[in-house]
């Protein structure tokens, strides 16, 4: 495991794979998720000749948390330059989904980071407001714990019913914290939950900033996603006429644990045409 040193003075934590003198590959993941969710794309995007890195965005997992609960936009872009600027400065590609793609988007569109290239991971600026809801009440789910990893399991297959459900549960200690009491938590700071963001001017942030995206991208949408739908996959295309499409028919929101040989597969075909490795 890496550390970088993010904004506000916070360690960021990851992993990487591949040649560290190839083409950077930037993972940053979704709300609730971690830097594992991308081990398999880290491993097949540095087998395909890229310096890829995952880590965990700020109040998740490894990475610290924010002391005063600042968990807004600006600080997750802080984090991603950051950890860029540590590697080397190098303008790199950035792989991220729902609310890793947005900073992505965000990053490049409003000027902040120069790169290569740009994969939104089911996220674009118009997603369904049902589907995010259903992403936050997961979240806020069994704040007080959960008495043992079959309970958390439970909870993940009933938000995931077209997954399968583990039969060994101990790679979902991934997913929580054992706290003192003996009882499992949710791996990111509750904190985060306790903001009242005001998602009808986050959501126009975004689709301005998706304007000024003058470089090569790829859009993937899981074709069984309840965050982003057709109709908004087509809209940010229509926005971003060069961007290139893969619809990722048999996954969900997360495309990349669901259906990561296609997944992969994509990305790498793209940015050997758009960014090939060095």
């Amino acid at each position: 495991m890496h550390e970088w040193p993010g904004g506000d003075g916070l360690t960021i934590r990851g992993d990487s794979w591949g040649d560290p003198d190839g083409r950077l590959v930037v993972l940053m993941h979704g709300g609730g998720q971690t830097r594992h969710a991308w081990r398999g794309a880290g491993e097949t995007l540095g087998a395909a000749g890229y310096h890829a890195i995952a880590f965990d965005a700020r109040g998740h997992s490894d990475s610290d948390w924010s002391p005063t609960g600042d968990y807004e936009s600006e600080a997750n872009l802080r984090d991603l330059l950051g950890v860029v600027g540590a590697i080397g400065g190098k303008p790199p590609i950035l792989v991220g989904a729902s609310m890793g793609g947005s900073t992505g988007i965000m990053a490049i569109g409003e000027g902040h980071l120069e790169a290569e290239a740009l994969v939104m991971v089911d996220i674009a600026p118009q997603v369904e407001p049902a589907g995010t809801a259903k992403i936050r009440a997961f979240m806020e789910q069994k704040r007080e714990g959960f008495d043992s990893l079959d309970e958390v399991a439970e909870a993940i297959a009933n938000y995931q019913p077209h997954r399968k459900r583990p039969r060994n549960l101990d790679g979902l200690a991934k997913n929580v914290r054992l706290g003192s009491d003996d009882r499992y938590y949710w791996h990111w700071d509750p904190k985060r939950l306790d903001r009242d963001w005001n998602m009808t001017a986050y959501r126009a942030r975004i689709k301005a900033a998706a304007d000024h995206l003058d470089l090569p991208v790829l859009l993937v949408r899981g074709g069984l996603s309840d965050v982003l739908s057709e109709e908004g996959a087509q809209a940010f295309l229509a926005q971003c006429p060069h961007a290139e499409y893969v619809n990722v028919t048999d996954a969900a929101h997360m495309v990349a644990g669901d259906r990561n040989d296609i997944f992969a597969g994509s990305v790498v075909d793209f940015l050997h045409r758009a960014a090939p490795p060095r």
